[in-house]
């Protein structure tokens, strides 16, 4: 399994219930980002179309659970394509957003 987290970072501004989020993602396929996502408890709904952001405590339950602390760079790094365009392309939002 695949399943990348980064360092948690402070979010002093975000009007967000925990101060300090990271997050997970992957770098062969959403299936098993999805699946490690329930299987630490996450919704569906909170996947941000590549990947989960978590709190502190579901960042200690994804490693528990078999995902990789990387750094940041690291999960940019293997989240774009050899060409340097995005591996991972988000998908557009209704009204083109």
């Amino acid at each position: 399994m695949t399943v990348l987290v980064d360092p948690l970072r402070p979010y002093p501004r975000a009007r967000l219930p925990s101060a300090l989020w990271c997050h997970m993602v992957s770098d062969s396929g959403l299936d098993e980002l999805h699946e490690l996502a329930g299987v630490i408890g996450l919704r569906r709904a909170w996947f941000q179309g590549d990947h989960y952001d978590l709190t502190p405590g579901g960042r200690a339950a994804a490693v528990a659970a078999g995902a990789v602390e990387v750094s940041s760079r690291e999960v940019v790094r293997r989240m774009i394509g050899a060409d340097g365009s995005p591996g991972r392309v988000r998908p557009r939002r209704a009204g083109g957003g």
